[in-house]
């Protein structure tokens, strides 16, 4: 191996960590206001409303992020596209950190009334933000770095990262459930979780400095520079101008993962609890085990993406997540520990078959002058779908129906809605990053509503 090809691999090696270390970090500042929301923040900070109407309005605020997750997309990846990956990952991680250390210092509305909440809001938004530009700046450090035949096996690092993000923010909550009584836990141990995120941003800031720029994107910079009669039309009015069916379509194929993923973690966690009697301790711990299995199979589908293709695989995901959602509350309701345990941990594995492809994938479906803005849009809009809204209409369905099993229904049809996006969208894998949209100047429309380009 040459000096340069040395360069290169040390580059990939540094990106992928970076990507699994940095995301790991933002989805465990993410994820704990989801745990809390299903333990603790009713009764902290909305207790005038009761039981089902603190829930609701702990998850309004919870789905409050996902609405601002797109709007990161489109500030971080305006920057990204015109600046570089690298700061814009910087600003994203310290913006997430500071939110997520500042939601663990506010008062309780027994302290400070009404405005808990509103500043809760407020904070809440910041990590939507946050993590609206983190995702696909994550990603495209992996895909501009790596080879084509194996973007799908280094793209697995960076969809690890939400998995051990999950993992880090259960089993915080968990030990502390486990070593607190209930008094305490309510009073402060809450709170310790969202204070840790402090140390755990300086490390992922330690890794993310050291970085390089992307090779694809010192390319298309210095394209840019060379060449002034080009113009440098805002990124996102150019994704929405060029791209906007493969934001839609996309956002559409996806929407699916993020439904059962907060169905699974969110809700079924304060159902279980609040509705069925479970120990937290109990489904904490199913989940936590269910997570491994979701590792395991995110690994698994994002390196036979290479081989099989991105749309195949996530075909094949879509049609087990079809085929589990109306099964995954029946089981649940049996509150029988076995059956509990299969429904969360097989609803965990399809997850990880659904999301392995995704940070491969949805990069290869944009020119690189808006790969940044087009793939964080895309992946944030599916959030707001996809994770916003469903665990609210899971609990109206619940309210309404007495038993939770319509939400498997709902799920299922999310899954044939995302069977039919796929259906529209083109297969990537292998694609040259260099040449994607390059036909005229990086402007060329991604080839969506159709068959392979190859075809």
């Amino acid at each position: 191996m040459d000096t340069q090809d040395a360069r290169r691999a040390a580059q990939l090696r540094r990106a992928a960590a970076a990507a699994l270390i940095g995301t790991a970090i933002e989805f465990y500042d993410f994820f704990l206001y989801g745990t809390a929301a299903a333990l603790v923040f009713g009764p902290v900070f909305f207790p005038e409303l009761g039981t089902v109407g603190a829930l609701l309005a702990a998850f309004s605020v919870y789905a409050v992020a996902f609405l601002a997750r797109p709007v990161g997309a489109v500030v971080f990846g305006h920057f990204g596209d015109r600046l570089g990956r690298k700061a814009t990952l910087v600003v994203s991680l310290l913006l997430m950190g500071l939110s997520t250390a500042a939601v663990g210092l506010l008062p309780g509305y027994g302290v400070w009334g009404w405005w808990s909440p509103v500043l809760l809001v407020v904070l809440r938004v910041c990590q939507g933000v946050g993590l609206g530009g983190e995702w696909g700046g994550a990603a495209l450090l992996i895909a501009e770095n790596a080879p084509a035949g194996r973007r799908g096996r280094y793209g697995a690092y960076l969809q690890l990262g939400p998995t051990s993000g999950f993992v880090l923010a259960n089993g915080v909550f968990l030990v502390l459930r486990l070593t607190l009584d209930e008094g305490a836990f309510h009073a402060w141990g809450w709170r310790v979780p969202f204070l840790a995120s402090l140390g755990l941003v300086a490390v992922g800031l330690f890794i993310r400095l050291r970085l390089e720029e992307t090779p694809l994107f010192r390319a298309e910079a210095g394209a840019v520079a060379g060449a002034p009669s080009r113009g440098r039309a805002v990124p996102v009015l150019e994704v929405l101008r060029g791209h906007w069916r493969t934001v839609l379509v996309g956002c559409g194929a996806i929407t699916v993962g993020y439904a059962l993923f907060y169905v699974t973690t969110t809700y079924a966690l304060a159902y279980a609890t609040t509705g069925l009697g479970v120990s937290s301790t109990a489904v904490l711990t199913m989940l936590l085990l269910g997570a491994v299995g979701k590792g395991a199979t995110v690994w698994v589908s994002a390196r036979r993406s290479d081989g099989w293709g991105r749309r195949r695989t996530l075909q094949g995901a879509t049609v087990l997540a079809v085929l589990w959602s109306p099964v995954l509350f029946p089981l649940l309701e049996t509150v029988r520990r076995p059956l509990m345990f299969l429904s969360l941990a097989g609803a965990l594995v399809v997850l990880g078959c659904l999301l392995g492809p995704v940070a491969a994938y949805l990069p290869e479906l944009f020119p690189t002058r808006v790969r940044y803005t087009g793939a964080a849009l895309t992946y944030n809009l599916g959030g707001v779908v996809g994770g916003a809204t469903t665990p609210l209409v899971a609990t109206r369905l619940t309210e309404a129906h007495g038993t939770a099993v319509p939400v498997g229904w709902y799920l299922a049809v999310l899954g044939v809605v995302a069977l039919a996006c796929l259906r529209l969208l083109p297969e990537t894998s292998g694609a040259d990053l260099a040449q994607t949209g390059a036909a005229d100047g990086g402007r060329r429309r991604t080839p969506v509503l159709g068959a392979d380009p190859a075809a």
